[in-house]
């Protein structure tokens, strides 16, 4: 039996239990609200989604250029489902951002634009969204 009161018995290291260090997390990455969006406008407008699931994540025309575009959008061709090469952000004023996208789609590479503002309730909501009508064959890859 030990005569040591610090420690258990049978413990034989030297730290006490308060000396260990905490366990390190991953910190989460944090996603920018230009990049959750345009994946969601990506969702739409190649129909994986329909255009309702973005009503309450609009505010103004955005709504109705949204269901303008997607039924007629060019990324809901069959082939390659498209996905999103870059997004790029810019905060003109506080509240707003206005942002692109680029899409590839195959062989080929679109362009989406759009703006996003913060309400009140802190919640950032899609103002505007336009589609590139020209399309660009994809460069090759470096």
């Amino acid at each position: 039996m030990s005569t040591n009161r610090t420690r258990p018995a049978g413990r034989h290291d030297r730290c006490r239990p308060e000396t260990v260090p905490p366990q390190r997390t991953r910190a989460a990455r944090r996603v920018r609200p230009h990049h959750w969006f345009a994946e969601r406008l990506l969702a739409v407008l190649s129909g994986q989604r329909p255009v309702h699931w973005m009503l309450g994540h609009t505010i103004g025309e955005a709504y109705d250029q949204l269901a303008e575009l997607a039924p007629h959008s060019p990324l809901r061709a069959v082939g390659a489902r498209p996905v999103i090469r870059m997004c790029h952000g810019a905060q003109p004023v506080p509240g707003v951002v206005e942002a692109c996208a680029s899409i590839s789609s195959g062989e080929r590479v679109r362009a989406i634009a759009f703006r996003l503002e913060l309400g009140r309730d802190l919640r950032w909501r899609c103002a505007a969204v336009e589609l590139g009508d020209e399309c660009l064959p994809a460069a090759a890859p470096r």
